[in-house]
């Protein structure tokens, strides 16, 4: 990759990912520069609700075959060849859709972060992300921080109490359960 380094974060769901992602990308870019940074979220890659309406997935969104995995790992590939601009989709969690080709990772890279739940996935399709990243660092957090958090996420998103969580147990829990067990797959823990 353009002489720099892919850096995966992940983790389940509410343990910090993004707000670690986040902090780097916006640390690394005031110590080097805009163009030497980069930032991929896997929830860019959510299918759409509209998809996720036609085939019947939208009450498990969230879960690994509501993504867009093949389009998540072109993109990663593309930035692991190097040599162009790559534009990537960011993900509105007001709305809940994504945004297509919102962030762009300039040739000049010498870092980028990705982030998302199932880097370390060892399943069709996303056992092809892990050997694409450098490093992967697992985010943890106890189960009653992250749902709090997830709690909070959902109501800001325009869910009631009760739907919030009755969504973290039968979506954004077993989805936890599933990331837990990538946990051996990552270079580095942080709890």
């Amino acid at each position: 990759m353009r002489g720099g380094i892919v850096v995966g974060i992940t983790g389940p769901p509410g343990a910090g990912k993004t707000t670690l992602a986040r902090s780097l990308v916006d640390d690394f870019t005031s110590t080097l520069d805009p163009d030497s940074v980069g930032y991929v979220p896997m929830d860019g890659y959510h299918l759409s609700n509209a998809a996720l309406d036609r085939l019947g997935r939208r009450d498990r969104k969230g879960a690994p075959d509501t993504f867009d995995v093949a389009g998540f790992v072109a993109t990663l590939r593309r930035i692991a060849d190097g040599g162009e601009t790559v534009y990537a989709p960011d993900f509105d969690h007001t709305a809940g859709e994504p945004i297509a080709a919102s962030l762009i990772i300039p040739a000049t890279a010498r870092l980028v972060v990705v982030e998302g739940n199932y880097l370390g996935l060892d399943e069709p399709g996303w056992r092809d992300v892990r050997p694409l990243l450098d490093r992967l660092i697992y985010v943890d957090a106890d189960d009653a921080t992250r749902r709090e958090r997830l709690l909070r996420r959902h109501v800001e998103a325009g869910k009631s109490e009760a739907e919030a969580r009755a969504w973290i147990a039968t979506v954004d829990d077993p989805n936890a359960g599933l990331i837990t067990g990538t946990r051996s797959r990552a270079d580095t823990i942080i709890a």
